[in-house]
Protein backbone atom coordinates (compact mmCIF):
# COMPACT_ATOMS: atom_id res chain seq x y z
CA UNK A 1 0.00 0.00 0.00
CA UNK A 2 1.07 3.59 -0.57
CA UNK A 3 2.54 5.41 2.44
CA UNK A 4 0.22 7.60 4.50
CA UNK A 5 1.02 11.26 3.87
CA UNK A 6 1.13 13.48 6.94
CA UNK A 7 1.12 17.26 7.31
CA UNK A 8 2.89 18.85 10.27
CA UNK A 9 1.95 22.18 11.86
CA UNK A 10 4.86 23.42 13.94
CA UNK A 11 8.55 22.61 13.60
CA UNK A 12 9.77 23.31 17.11
CA UNK A 13 11.30 20.83 19.54
CA UNK A 14 8.48 18.29 19.37
CA UNK A 15 7.96 18.72 15.62
CA UNK A 16 11.64 18.13 14.95
CA UNK A 17 11.62 15.16 17.31
CA UNK A 18 8.63 13.67 15.49
CA UNK A 19 10.40 13.85 12.14
CA UNK A 20 13.54 12.28 13.63
CA UNK A 21 11.71 9.41 15.32
CA UNK A 22 9.66 8.63 12.21
CA UNK A 23 12.82 8.46 10.12
CA UNK A 24 15.00 6.63 12.61
CA UNK A 25 12.42 3.91 13.25
CA UNK A 26 10.74 3.93 9.82
CA UNK A 27 10.98 0.18 9.23
CA UNK A 28 9.73 -0.76 12.71
CA UNK A 29 6.88 1.76 12.53
CA UNK A 30 5.82 0.47 9.09
CA UNK A 31 5.72 -3.09 10.43
CA UNK A 32 3.45 -1.97 13.28
CA UNK A 33 1.20 0.30 11.23
CA UNK A 34 0.85 -1.88 8.13
CA UNK A 35 1.88 1.04 5.89
CA UNK A 36 4.71 3.51 5.57
CA UNK A 37 4.25 6.94 7.12
CA UNK A 38 5.73 10.06 5.52
CA UNK A 39 5.67 13.71 6.61
CA UNK A 40 5.53 15.42 3.25
CA UNK A 41 4.38 18.95 4.18
CA UNK A 42 5.03 21.20 7.18
CA UNK A 43 4.25 24.73 8.30
CA UNK A 44 6.43 26.92 10.53
CA UNK A 45 6.67 30.61 11.34
CA UNK A 46 10.25 30.75 10.03
CA UNK A 47 11.08 28.09 7.46
CA UNK A 48 14.78 29.12 7.38
CA UNK A 49 15.42 28.65 11.07
CA UNK A 50 17.99 25.96 12.06
CA UNK A 51 16.23 22.73 13.15
CA UNK A 52 17.06 19.58 15.06
CA UNK A 53 15.84 17.59 12.04
CA UNK A 54 16.47 17.39 8.31
CA UNK A 55 13.59 18.92 6.30
CA UNK A 56 15.11 18.76 2.80
CA UNK A 57 12.45 16.39 1.45
CA UNK A 58 9.53 18.16 3.17
CA UNK A 59 7.63 20.99 1.48
CA UNK A 60 7.72 23.92 3.91
CA UNK A 61 5.36 26.89 4.17
CA UNK A 62 4.63 29.67 6.61
CA UNK A 63 0.90 29.26 5.99
CA UNK A 64 -0.60 26.37 8.04
CA UNK A 65 -3.83 26.62 6.04
CA UNK A 66 -1.99 25.37 2.95
CA UNK A 67 -1.11 22.18 4.82
CA UNK A 68 -4.56 21.68 6.32
CA UNK A 69 -6.26 22.17 2.93
CA UNK A 70 -3.90 19.91 0.98
CA UNK A 71 -6.01 17.05 -0.47
CA UNK A 72 -3.05 14.63 -0.53
CA UNK A 73 -2.70 14.61 3.25
CA UNK A 74 -4.71 12.19 5.37
CA UNK A 75 -3.37 13.12 8.82
CA UNK A 76 -2.62 16.55 10.27
CA UNK A 77 -0.27 16.75 13.26
CA UNK A 78 -0.84 19.95 15.26
CA UNK A 79 2.17 21.06 17.31
CA UNK A 80 1.60 24.82 17.25
CA UNK A 81 0.48 25.11 20.86
CA UNK A 82 -2.03 27.50 22.44
CA UNK A 83 -5.72 27.50 21.72
CA UNK A 84 -6.02 30.25 19.11
CA UNK A 85 -4.62 29.38 15.69
CA UNK A 86 -4.34 25.73 16.72
CA UNK A 87 -8.07 25.62 17.49
CA UNK A 88 -8.90 27.12 14.10
CA UNK A 89 -6.59 24.76 12.18
CA UNK A 90 -7.75 21.61 13.97
CA UNK A 91 -11.42 22.38 13.28
CA UNK A 92 -10.55 23.17 9.66
CA UNK A 93 -8.68 19.88 9.28
CA UNK A 94 -11.65 17.97 10.70
CA UNK A 95 -14.02 19.81 8.37
CA UNK A 96 -11.77 18.70 5.50
CA UNK A 97 -12.21 15.08 6.61
CA UNK A 98 -8.67 14.69 7.92
CA UNK A 99 -7.60 12.83 11.05
CA UNK A 100 -5.77 14.94 13.65
CA UNK A 101 -2.94 14.20 16.08
CA UNK A 102 -2.12 16.86 18.67
CA UNK A 103 0.14 17.36 21.69
CA UNK A 104 -1.85 20.41 22.77
CA UNK A 105 -3.22 20.00 26.31
CA UNK A 106 -4.71 23.50 26.50
CA UNK A 107 -6.59 22.95 23.24
CA UNK A 108 -8.07 19.63 24.39
CA UNK A 109 -8.83 20.77 27.95
CA UNK A 110 -10.61 23.95 26.83
CA UNK A 111 -12.12 22.99 23.46
CA UNK A 112 -12.07 19.21 23.41
CA UNK A 113 -15.83 18.78 23.74
CA UNK A 114 -16.37 20.85 20.60
CA UNK A 115 -13.49 19.21 18.72
CA UNK A 116 -14.59 15.64 19.51
CA UNK A 117 -18.18 16.39 18.50
CA UNK A 118 -16.97 17.75 15.16
CA UNK A 119 -14.71 14.72 14.66
CA UNK A 120 -17.57 12.31 15.38
CA UNK A 121 -19.77 14.06 12.84
CA UNK A 122 -17.07 13.80 10.16
CA UNK A 123 -16.05 10.25 11.10
CA UNK A 124 -12.42 11.11 11.85
CA UNK A 125 -10.08 10.55 14.79
CA UNK A 126 -8.47 13.12 17.07
CA UNK A 127 -5.54 11.53 18.92
CA UNK A 128 -3.88 13.36 21.83
CA UNK A 129 -1.64 10.98 23.80
CA UNK A 130 1.21 13.51 23.83
CA UNK A 131 -0.99 16.14 25.51
CA UNK A 132 -0.50 14.56 28.94
CA UNK A 133 2.76 13.42 30.59
CA UNK A 134 4.94 13.53 27.47
CA UNK A 135 6.14 10.06 26.54
CA UNK A 136 4.15 8.16 29.19
CA UNK A 137 1.26 6.34 27.45
CA UNK A 138 -1.16 7.21 30.25
CA UNK A 139 -4.14 8.03 28.02
CA UNK A 140 -3.91 4.72 26.18
CA UNK A 141 -3.45 2.86 29.47
CA UNK A 142 -6.54 4.42 31.04
CA UNK A 143 -8.70 4.41 27.92
CA UNK A 144 -7.88 0.87 26.80
CA UNK A 145 -5.75 -1.07 29.29
CA UNK A 146 -8.01 -0.22 32.25
CA UNK A 147 -11.30 -0.45 30.34
CA UNK A 148 -12.52 -3.25 32.64
CA UNK A 149 -12.16 -1.06 35.72
CA UNK A 150 -14.21 1.49 37.54
CA UNK A 151 -11.55 4.09 38.18
CA UNK A 152 -11.69 5.20 41.81
CA UNK A 153 -9.02 7.93 41.80
CA UNK A 154 -5.85 9.13 40.17
CA UNK A 155 -3.00 11.33 41.32
CA UNK A 156 -0.20 12.60 39.13
CA UNK A 157 3.01 14.57 39.01
CA UNK A 158 2.22 15.97 35.60
CA UNK A 159 4.41 19.07 35.39
CA UNK A 160 8.15 18.48 35.27
CA UNK A 161 9.11 22.09 36.01
CA UNK A 162 7.29 22.13 39.34
CA UNK A 163 8.69 18.73 40.27
CA UNK A 164 12.23 19.87 39.47
CA UNK A 165 11.83 22.93 41.70
CA UNK A 166 10.45 20.97 44.66
CA UNK A 167 13.16 18.30 44.27
CA UNK A 168 15.93 20.90 44.34
CA UNK A 169 14.39 22.64 47.35
CA UNK A 170 14.31 19.32 49.21
CA UNK A 171 17.69 17.90 48.19
CA UNK A 172 19.76 21.08 48.38
CA UNK A 173 17.82 23.28 50.83
CA UNK A 174 17.38 26.04 48.25
CA UNK A 175 14.70 28.73 48.07
CA UNK A 176 11.91 28.67 45.49
CA UNK A 177 13.05 31.84 43.67
CA UNK A 178 16.63 30.58 43.30
CA UNK A 179 15.59 27.22 41.87
CA UNK A 180 13.04 28.82 39.55
CA UNK A 181 15.78 31.02 38.08
CA UNK A 182 17.90 27.92 37.43
CA UNK A 183 14.93 26.10 35.87
CA UNK A 184 14.53 29.03 33.48
CA UNK A 185 18.25 29.01 32.60
CA UNK A 186 18.09 25.26 31.90
CA UNK A 187 15.03 25.66 29.67
CA UNK A 188 12.70 23.76 32.02
CA UNK A 189 10.66 26.91 32.71
CA UNK A 190 9.58 29.70 30.37
CA UNK A 191 10.53 33.35 30.86
CA UNK A 192 6.97 33.71 32.20
CA UNK A 193 6.69 30.57 34.37
CA UNK A 194 3.08 31.15 35.45
CA UNK A 195 1.58 28.17 33.62
CA UNK A 196 4.04 25.80 35.31
CA UNK A 197 4.45 27.10 38.85
CA UNK A 198 0.84 28.20 39.36
CA UNK A 199 -0.56 24.86 38.22
CA UNK A 200 -2.35 25.88 35.02
CA UNK A 201 -0.40 23.43 32.85
CA UNK A 202 -1.13 20.60 35.30
CA UNK A 203 -4.81 21.61 35.45
CA UNK A 204 -5.11 21.28 31.67
CA UNK A 205 -3.70 17.75 31.89
CA UNK A 206 -5.78 16.75 34.92
CA UNK A 207 -8.93 17.90 33.14
CA UNK A 208 -8.19 15.43 30.34
CA UNK A 209 -7.30 12.56 32.67
CA UNK A 210 -10.44 13.06 34.79
CA UNK A 211 -12.69 12.98 31.72
CA UNK A 212 -11.16 9.71 30.57
CA UNK A 213 -11.23 8.21 34.06
CA UNK A 214 -14.85 9.03 34.89
CA UNK A 215 -16.61 9.54 31.56
CA UNK A 216 -17.42 13.23 32.14
CA UNK A 217 -17.21 16.24 29.81
CA UNK A 218 -13.98 18.21 29.75
CA UNK A 219 -14.37 20.99 32.35
CA UNK A 220 -11.12 22.89 32.78
CA UNK A 221 -12.85 25.88 34.33
CA UNK A 222 -14.02 23.72 37.27
CA UNK A 223 -10.59 22.37 38.15
CA UNK A 224 -9.32 23.84 41.44
CA UNK A 225 -5.80 25.15 40.83
CA UNK A 226 -3.12 26.21 43.31
CA UNK A 227 0.57 26.62 42.55
CA UNK A 228 3.85 26.08 44.42
CA UNK A 229 5.17 29.65 44.54
CA UNK A 230 4.31 30.00 48.25
CA UNK A 231 6.10 26.81 49.31
CA UNK A 232 9.18 27.57 51.43
CA UNK A 233 12.25 25.45 52.09
CA UNK A 234 11.15 25.37 55.76
CA UNK A 235 7.92 23.63 54.74
CA UNK A 236 9.93 21.10 52.73
CA UNK A 237 12.18 20.41 55.75
CA UNK A 238 9.30 20.10 58.22
CA UNK A 239 7.46 17.73 55.87
CA UNK A 240 10.56 15.50 55.69
CA UNK A 241 10.84 15.45 59.49
CA UNK A 242 7.25 14.25 59.68
CA UNK A 243 7.82 11.49 57.12
CA UNK A 244 6.28 13.26 54.13
CA UNK A 245 7.35 14.89 50.88
CA UNK A 246 5.74 17.82 49.13
CA UNK A 247 4.73 17.17 45.53
CA UNK A 248 2.62 19.28 43.18
CA UNK A 249 -0.16 16.84 42.38
CA UNK A 250 -3.15 16.71 40.11
CA UNK A 251 -5.83 14.68 41.89
CA UNK A 252 -9.16 13.39 40.56
CA UNK A 253 -11.41 11.22 42.71
CA UNK A 254 -14.93 9.88 42.85
CA UNK A 255 -16.70 10.94 46.02
CA UNK A 256 -20.25 10.77 47.32
CA UNK A 257 -21.09 14.30 46.20
CA UNK A 258 -19.39 14.24 42.79
CA UNK A 259 -15.99 14.26 41.13
CA UNK A 260 -13.00 16.00 42.74
CA UNK A 261 -10.65 17.76 40.31
CA UNK A 262 -7.84 19.64 42.04
CA UNK A 263 -4.23 20.67 41.48
CA UNK A 264 -2.24 21.80 44.52
CA UNK A 265 0.92 21.18 46.58
CA UNK A 266 0.38 17.98 48.56
CA UNK A 267 2.12 16.19 51.41
CA UNK A 268 2.37 12.48 50.65
CA UNK A 269 4.10 9.75 52.68
CA UNK A 270 7.78 9.50 51.76
CA UNK A 271 7.47 5.72 51.41
CA UNK A 272 5.10 5.98 48.44
CA UNK A 273 6.72 5.29 45.07
CA UNK A 274 5.30 8.49 43.60
CA UNK A 275 6.92 10.51 46.41
CA UNK A 276 10.30 9.40 45.05
CA UNK A 277 9.72 10.66 41.50
CA UNK A 278 12.27 13.46 41.24
CA UNK A 279 13.58 16.10 38.87
CA UNK A 280 11.66 16.73 35.67
CA UNK A 281 10.15 13.25 35.55
CA UNK A 282 6.38 12.65 35.58
CA UNK A 283 4.31 9.88 37.16
CA UNK A 284 0.60 9.07 37.35
CA UNK A 285 -0.90 6.74 39.96
CA UNK A 286 -4.28 5.27 39.00
CA UNK A 287 -6.47 3.09 41.20
CA UNK A 288 -9.05 0.83 39.57
CA UNK A 289 -11.50 -1.37 41.44
CA UNK A 290 -10.28 -4.57 39.74
CA UNK A 291 -6.58 -3.94 39.18
CA UNK A 292 -5.83 -1.88 42.31
CA UNK A 293 -3.15 0.82 42.16
CA UNK A 294 -1.03 1.13 39.00
CA UNK A 295 1.86 3.55 38.49
CA UNK A 296 3.02 5.03 35.17
CA UNK A 297 6.42 6.75 35.15
CA UNK A 298 8.60 8.42 32.56
CA UNK A 299 9.75 11.59 30.85
CA UNK A 300 7.05 14.26 30.78
CA UNK A 301 8.64 16.45 28.13
CA UNK A 302 11.49 16.65 25.62
CA UNK A 303 11.84 16.13 21.88
CA UNK A 304 12.05 12.34 21.67
CA UNK A 305 9.79 11.36 24.61
CA UNK A 306 6.94 13.58 23.39
CA UNK A 307 7.57 12.57 19.78
CA UNK A 308 7.23 8.95 20.94
CA UNK A 309 3.62 9.67 21.92
CA UNK A 310 2.92 11.71 18.76
CA UNK A 311 4.20 8.95 16.47
CA UNK A 312 2.28 6.30 18.42
CA UNK A 313 -0.90 8.28 17.72
CA UNK A 314 -0.01 8.53 14.03
CA UNK A 315 0.42 4.74 13.98
CA UNK A 316 -2.99 4.29 15.63
CA UNK A 317 -4.65 6.51 13.05
CA UNK A 318 -2.86 4.68 10.23
CA UNK A 319 -4.15 1.35 11.55
CA UNK A 320 -7.68 2.75 11.44
CA UNK A 321 -7.16 3.94 7.87
CA UNK A 322 -6.19 0.44 6.81
CA UNK A 323 -9.01 -1.34 8.64
CA UNK A 324 -12.35 0.18 9.69
CA UNK A 325 -12.36 3.98 9.82
CA UNK A 326 -15.79 3.99 11.47
CA UNK A 327 -14.76 1.82 14.38
CA UNK A 328 -12.17 3.24 16.76
CA UNK A 329 -11.69 3.77 20.50
CA UNK A 330 -13.86 6.67 21.77
CA UNK A 331 -11.91 9.88 22.32
CA UNK A 332 -12.73 10.03 26.05
CA UNK A 333 -12.90 6.24 26.57
CA UNK A 334 -16.70 6.20 26.97
CA UNK A 335 -19.15 6.18 24.07
CA UNK A 336 -20.22 9.75 23.32
CA UNK A 337 -23.85 9.11 24.26
CA UNK A 338 -22.72 7.66 27.60
CA UNK A 339 -20.79 10.71 28.82
CA UNK A 340 -22.30 11.62 32.21
CA UNK A 341 -22.58 15.18 33.49
CA UNK A 342 -21.61 14.15 37.02
CA UNK A 343 -21.29 17.17 39.35
CA UNK A 344 -17.80 18.50 40.05
CA UNK A 345 -17.33 18.82 43.81
CA UNK A 346 -16.61 22.39 45.02
CA UNK A 347 -13.32 22.64 46.90
CA UNK A 348 -15.17 23.62 50.10
CA UNK A 349 -16.72 20.13 50.12
CA UNK A 350 -13.51 18.15 49.58
CA UNK A 351 -12.39 16.05 52.55
CA UNK A 352 -8.66 15.68 53.21
CA UNK A 353 -6.01 16.02 55.90
CA UNK A 354 -3.84 19.11 56.38
CA UNK A 355 -0.40 20.38 57.24
CA UNK A 356 -0.58 23.71 59.09
CA UNK A 357 2.35 26.01 59.86
CA UNK A 358 1.99 29.19 61.88
CA UNK A 359 4.27 31.66 63.63
CA UNK A 360 3.09 32.01 67.24
CA UNK A 361 4.09 34.03 70.28
CA UNK A 362 5.96 31.83 72.72
CA UNK A 363 3.92 32.20 75.90
CA UNK A 364 1.45 30.05 77.90
CA UNK A 365 -2.10 29.55 76.62
CA UNK A 366 -1.45 30.06 72.92
CA UNK A 367 -1.49 26.36 72.05
CA UNK A 368 -4.65 25.89 74.11
CA UNK A 369 -6.39 28.66 72.13
CA UNK A 370 -5.40 27.07 68.80
CA UNK A 371 -6.46 23.55 69.74
CA UNK A 372 -9.75 24.89 71.14
CA UNK A 373 -10.57 26.54 67.79
CA UNK A 374 -9.72 23.34 65.93
CA UNK A 375 -11.82 21.23 68.31
CA UNK A 376 -14.84 23.52 68.02
CA UNK A 377 -15.08 22.81 64.27
CA UNK A 378 -14.34 19.11 64.70
CA UNK A 379 -10.67 19.02 63.69
CA UNK A 380 -8.38 16.59 65.52
CA UNK A 381 -4.57 16.83 65.50
CA UNK A 382 -2.48 13.86 64.41
CA UNK A 383 1.01 15.26 65.04
CA UNK A 384 2.66 18.49 66.13
CA UNK A 385 6.17 19.92 66.31
CA UNK A 386 7.41 23.23 67.71
CA UNK A 387 10.78 24.66 66.81
CA UNK A 388 12.96 27.34 68.41
CA UNK A 389 12.64 30.87 67.11
CA UNK A 390 14.17 31.33 63.68
CA UNK A 391 15.06 34.98 64.33
CA UNK A 392 15.87 34.97 68.05
CA UNK A 393 12.63 36.82 68.76
CA UNK A 394 9.52 36.01 70.74
CA UNK A 395 7.74 33.94 68.08
CA UNK A 396 8.29 30.31 67.15
CA UNK A 397 7.11 28.13 64.28
CA UNK A 398 4.34 25.65 65.18
CA UNK A 399 3.55 22.82 62.77
CA UNK A 400 0.48 20.58 62.97
CA UNK A 401 -0.83 17.65 60.98
CA UNK A 402 -4.58 17.13 61.19
CA UNK A 403 -6.88 14.22 60.54
CA UNK A 404 -9.36 14.42 57.66
CA UNK A 405 -11.89 17.23 57.68
CA UNK A 406 -14.04 18.96 55.09
CA UNK A 407 -12.26 21.98 53.58
CA UNK A 408 -14.96 24.48 54.56
CA UNK A 409 -14.40 23.70 58.25
CA UNK A 410 -10.64 24.05 57.87
CA UNK A 411 -11.13 27.43 56.18
CA UNK A 412 -13.27 28.54 59.12
CA UNK A 413 -10.69 27.36 61.67
CA UNK A 414 -7.79 29.05 59.86
CA UNK A 415 -9.70 32.35 59.72
CA UNK A 416 -10.32 32.21 63.48
CA UNK A 417 -6.72 31.24 64.28
CA UNK A 418 -5.39 34.15 62.23
CA UNK A 419 -7.51 36.53 64.35
CA UNK A 420 -5.64 35.54 67.53
CA UNK A 421 -3.25 38.25 68.72
CA UNK A 422 -0.60 35.61 69.35
CA UNK A 423 -0.48 34.62 65.66
CA UNK A 424 1.94 36.48 63.42
CA UNK A 425 1.01 36.61 59.73
CA UNK A 426 -0.99 33.99 57.88
CA UNK A 427 -1.37 30.29 58.55
CA UNK A 428 0.29 28.17 55.87
CA UNK A 429 -1.95 25.29 54.80
CA UNK A 430 -0.90 22.35 52.59
CA UNK A 431 -3.28 19.48 51.90
CA UNK A 432 -2.25 15.91 52.65
CA UNK A 433 -3.03 12.61 50.91
CA UNK A 434 -2.00 9.11 51.93
CA UNK A 435 -2.61 7.66 48.43
CA UNK A 436 -3.22 4.31 50.08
Amino acid sequence: MNPVKVGLLGLGTVGGGTINVLRRNAEEISRRAGRGIMITHAAARDINKPRICDTTDILLTTNPQEVVDNPELEIIVELIGGDGLAHEMVLRAIANGKHVVTANKALIAKHGNEIFAAAKEKGVMVAFEAAVAGGIPIIKAMREGLAANRIEWLAGIINGTGNFILTEMRDKGRDFAEVLAEAQSLGYAEADPTFDVEGIDAAHKLTILASIAFGIPLQFERTFTEGISQITREDVVYAEELGYRIKHLGIARRSVGGIEMRVHPTLIPARRLIANVDGVMNAVLVRGDAVGPTLYYGAGAGADPTASAVVADIVDVTRVLTSDPENHVPHLAFQSDAIADTPILPMDEVITSYYLRMQVQDHPGVLADITRILAEVGISVEAMIQRPSLDGGYTVPLIMLTHQIVEAKMNKAIAQIEELKAIQGQVVRIRMETLG
